[in-house]
């Protein structure tokens, strides 16, 4: 099989779609299906618009938080800490026994910290002159 390569910064919808099932069919055969699904919590405002919100999932027995942001007017009030709990919560009623999360904030880091997180790892300078940091906790 004679094969090119490719670069692009726009790949379409259906390669990628075609990429994420081959690997997950790969994943499934080779260690067992993932159970991925997805977990979302937000913090609404008396208008319901969004004002802090997680994002991730649940895999093979761990929650990945791939998102957490909350409004700059409402930091310091332990919202990330409440979304954070009821992530892990749904995660232990699914099943899980672990959960992860990865930032380059140093103000975030110690959120996860306090929550309970521990870091298991980091990439220097990502960004530059920063270091992401990733972070696990262990659930009930």
């Amino acid at each position: 099989m004679k094969t090119s390569l490719e670069v692009t910064a726009e790949p379409t919808p259906q390669d990628l779609a075609f990429l994420s099932g081959s690997l997950s069919a790969f994943n499934d055969a080779d260690v067992g299906a993932s159970g991925r699904k997805p977990v979302a919590v937000f913090a609404r405002d008396e208008h319901g618009a969004v004002v802090a919100g997680i994002s991730g999932y649940t895999a093979w027995g761990w929650l990945y938080v791939q998102w957490l942001w909350v409004d700059e007017k409402l930091r310091g009030r332990r919202i990330a800490a409440g979304m954070l709990d009821a992530a892990e919560q749904e995660a232990v009623a699914r099943g899980c026994h672990g959960a992860w999360i990865d930032t380059f904030s140093p103000t975030a880091e110690k959120v996860y910290e306090r929550q309970g997180y521990k870091p298991f790892g980091e990439l220097p300078d990502f960004p530059i002159g920063r270091r992401r940091v990733f972070l696990q906790k262990k659930l009930p």
